[in-house]
Parts: structure tokens; sequence; C-alpha cells
């Protein structure tokens, strides 16, 4: 029995590895997650919990910012596949000015909280938007992860990395990034339903 695998078979190996690694992280943030919601919802009962809280309008716009972010990424990965090297490049740094605007975008929601008189810490705050400052900063901090791998993609594209036959970096990214988008969405809708 030959036990020696090809180059291919050991590519096919080695990309699945760091596939279900990528899975892995994304589980265990998808369970951080839930422990968030899980004690946004025990401290709904909480006396000084503010039931009339609206979320900002930028947190709207951001979520249509996030969802556009998906599909670029996804026609980045469509177009390397096709081995479309400009319609690649493109693409990424559409996916890259779309995720720093829906940066921008949460802090204008954060703003804009601020601006209707509601605090985030000290004397002014409630347990409410702490909770929602707490949601959405974790949520950032994930995405910074998800803007520093999508500049190395694209330093690793402008290296001629990337081709039709190599395109782990961008998969593992675009898997990153529409898991990222999936879970604002998540967020949004609890937040939104769950005032």
């Amino acid at each position: 029995m030959n036990m020696t695998m090809t180059a291919e078979e050991q590519k096919a190996r080695s990309n699945r590895s760091y596939k279900l690694i990528l899975l892995f992280a994304m589980v265990s943030m998808t369970m951080m997650f839930a422990g968030l919601t899980s004690a946004f919802v025990v401290s709904k009962s909480r006396a000084d919990w503010l039931k009339d809280f609206e979320l900002p309008s930028a947190f709207y716009y951001s979520t249509v910012v996030i969802i556009a972010c998906s599909v670029t990424f996804h026609l980045a990965k469509k177009a390397i596949q096709r081995n479309n090297q400009s319609a690649t490049t493109g693409f990424l740094w559409g996916t890259l000015a779309l995720g720093l605007l829906f940066v921008f975008l949460q802090f204008e929601g954060f703003d804009q909280i601020v601006q209707s008189g509601y605090y985030f810490t000290g004397s002014g705050s409630s347990i409410t938007t702490t909770f929602l400052y707490v949601v959405t900063v974790v949520h950032l901090l994930h995405l910074a992860g998800g803007v520093i791998s999508l500049l190395i993609i694209i330093y690793n594209h402008f290296k001629q990395k990337y081709n039709s036959s190599q395109t782990l970096g961008i998969e593992l990214g675009a898997m990153y990034w529409h898991f990222l988008d999936l879970l604002w969405v998540y967020l949004f809708l609890f937040l939104y339903f769950f005032k």
C-alpha cells in the first residue's frame, strides 16, 4: 500500500485544515456572543432597563453596508477563481472601503446615542446602553481582525500569490467576513427586537 500523497492531495488536506481551524474560531466567537446576548436578555428584566430606547439610524445604514461587504468579497472570490486579477483587485478594495465605512457608521451610531442623552459609562449611563456598547465594540474588535486580514489578502494579491488554482487566502478571508456580516445582522436584529 502506497502511503505517499501527491502534492495536490497535500494541498487539499492543508486547505481543509486551515478552514477547520477558522471554523473552530468562528464557533468560539459565536459562543461568546451567545453569552453576551443571553446576559442582555436576563438584564432586560431589571428596573433600570430603558424600555423606550431606539437604535440609532447609523446602525441601520451600517447593516446595509456590511451586507454589501459580503457581496463584494464574494465577487472577489469568484473573480479570482476565474483568474480575473483586475476585477479581484476592485472587489477587494471595495470590500475594504465598505468595511471602513461600516466602522465609521458604528462610531456615528455611538455619537447619535450620546447626542440623544444616553451615555455608555459614568453616572449618566444605563445598563441598556452599556450592553449595547459592549456588544458593538466586541464585534468591532473582531471586525478589526477582519480588516487586518483583508489588508494582508490585498497585499498578497498584489504580490500575485492568488490565481484560479490558489485561492485559499481569499476563501478564508471571505469565510470570516461572511461570518462577521451574519453576526452583525444577528446582533442588529436581536437589539432591534429585544429592546
